[in-house]
This record gives C-alpha cells, sequence and structure tokens, in this order.
C-alpha cells in the first residue's frame, strides 16, 4: 500500500499563472442607457397601436413603460456621476444634453399620457414619444 504525503500547502497563486491581462472595465451607465432608451421606444409603439386601436390597454402600458424608462435613466445618471467622479468615464457633454432633452421629453409625455381619453396620447402624447425616440436613438449611435 502506498502514501502520498504533502509536505507544503499553499492558497496563494502562483504568479505564472494569473492573467496579465486586465478586465475591459466599462462605465456602469452604459449598461443601464440601453434599458432606458428600450423602454421609451417600447412605449412609443404602444402609442402608435393606441392611436389605431384607441384600446385603453395601450395607453397604460405606454404610461408604465415610460416610468420604468425614467427610473432606469434615473439610475443611470446616478451611475454617471459616479463613473465621472472615480474617473473611469470622461465627459461627453453633447451626449449627456441629448440623453437630458430626450427624459425630460419624457418626463413631459407621462404627465401628458396621465390625462384621460384618446387625447391623452393623440396626438401629443405620441408626437412626443417619437421625438423622444428620435433623439435618444440618436444619442446612442453617436456613442453615448
Amino acid at each position: 500500500m502506498q502514501h502520498d504525503t504533502i509536505n507544503e500547502t499553499s492558497f496563494a497563486r502562483d504568479a505564472s499563472t494569473q492573467s496579465t491581462a486586465k478586465a475591459d472595465r466599462q462605465a456602469i451607465h452604459r449598461i443601464l442607457l440601453p434599458f432606458s432608451v428600450a423602454y421609451f421606444t417600447a412605449a412609443f409603439v404602444t402609442d402608435l397601436l393606441y392611436w389605431r386601436t384607441a384600446e385603453v390597454m395601450w395607453q397604460r402600458f405606454s404610461v408604465w413603460l415610460i416610468v420604468a424608462g425614467l427610473i432606469v435613466a434615473g439610475f443611470a445618471v446616478i451611475a454617471a456621476v459616479i463613473d465621472l467622479a472615480r474617473g473611469t468615464q470622461r465627459p461627453a457633454r453633447l451626449h449627456a444634453l441629448g440623453y437630458a432633452v430626450g427624459v425630460s421629453l419624457s418626463l413631459i409625455n407621462v404627465f401628458i399620457h396621465s390625462r384621460d381619453g384618446y387625447t391623452a396620447v393623440v396626438p401629443t402624447g405620441l408626437m412626443l414619444s417619437g421625438v423622444a425616440v428620435v433623439i435618444l436613438l440618436a444619442t446612442a449611435s453617436a456613442g453615448a
């Protein structure tokens, strides 16, 4: 019968086994931005559906999607401020301005959508949704 003995144990990693490549860190707000843009785009789609069908369900979906987009946009803004403070992100004033305009239009839009009836969405809410989506998509495609 053969016995193996262990003379020395070490839980430290050998320097040669560690990866020398650093993980590419991405700013946190860049992860959150697409979600808010997706919510606002989905709200625009539900506005179009409401315009074509006059089914109240689509108007309610629009309100919830806009609110969800505003909540995620708030988290993205907080994350952007943290990223700027930590130095992991350099200021992009034009992109921040485009995003702020799009989110501000969506904030106004949620108040427009909160009214009752068909006029809550058509034409003002539909136009605000469309303009906000165009601005946000243009900002996102520019690399914001």
